[in-house]
């Protein structure tokens, strides 16, 4: 087994892995990641400058893949997303959410790989156990039933779609390996319009509460991208925030997303 050191990158989320080459990483190396992931919630991986072979070969050792609609995968490997720049406006990432939160299933994890990255373009994360566990008792006991409407609005208006897929999770979902509870949102409005059985507009000041709630600065782990990072988060227990800062400056990064669970 390699020497594998774990260290923190903020106070609340995150932690950069060395020692371990993740194109060629043994089962034992696996199983300090896999440790390390489920502890921290977001893994950074520096200098791994990673074949798209080997890409797939290591986000394949999670479990299965997971597409999305809406979205253009490779032809040679229909389960890596290219994440290309396609301008402010044409962003659908520019805000705090989680991805593919309206489908049934949602992805439990993704694995980026950094190509081509311009100075910018950073990706903020923020630790959603913590967010629950810093809820009053009473709330925490409000949220324990409720579930809200996940939609998938914005990438459907974004492909011209009228078909506009939706589902009810959770607001408070356990995680399926750790046992520990978090909140489950992405942005209100069109991505989360309202819990179920109530109006948008009994909804909304709640969701805005828990949206705001879980993006304090405290609860944060800003990633400055290099060429050659690797970098997962755990889908079930964080939301994410893809800056656009960097113009028309070309940006390649990879993506696979790995299949969840139903949340509950």
């Amino acid at each position: 087994m390699s020497i594998i050191t774990v260290s923190k990158v903020s106070g609340s989320i995150g932690a950069a892995v060395h020692g371990v080459n993740l194109g060629l990483i043994t089962d034992a190396d696996f199983e300090v990641v896999h440790q390390a992931f489920l502890e921290h919630c977001v893994l950074v991986f520096p200098d791994q400058f990673l074949s798209v072979d080997d890409h797939v070969a290591f986000a394949s050792r999670w479990g299965e893949f997971s597409v999305s609609p809406f979205v253009n995968y490779l032809d040679t490997h229909p389960m890596v997303l290219p994440l290309n720049n396609r301008g402010k406006s044409g962003t659908v990432t520019e805000n705090w959410h989680t991805d593919s939160a309206f489908l049934p299933e949602p992805p439990a994890l993704n694995v980026l790989s950094a190509r081509n990255v311009p100075r910018g373009g950073d990706t903020m994360f923020c630790n959603q156990y913590r967010s629950y566990n810093r809820l009053s008792p009473g709330l925490q006991h409000l949220l324990r039933d409720l579930r809200a409407e996940f939609t998938g609005a914005r990438l459907a208006s974004l492909a011209g779609s009228d078909e506009v897929p939706s589902t009810f999770h959770p607001v408070v979902r356990t995680h399926p390996e750790t046992g520990h509870k978090s909140i489950y949102l992405t942005r209100p409005g069109d991505s989360v319009p309202r819990f179920e059985n109530m109006t948008n507009a009994e909804s909304m000041p709640l969701l805005q509460f828990l949206y705001e709630h879980s993006v304090q600065p405290d609860n944060i782990y800003r990633h400055q991208w290099n060429n050659g990072d690797v970098v997962m988060w755990d889908n079930r227990c964080t939301m994410h925030y893809a800056v656009h800062d960097y113009g028309d400056d070309p940006r390649d990064i990879h993506r696979i997303s790995i299949q969840g669970s139903v949340p509950f």
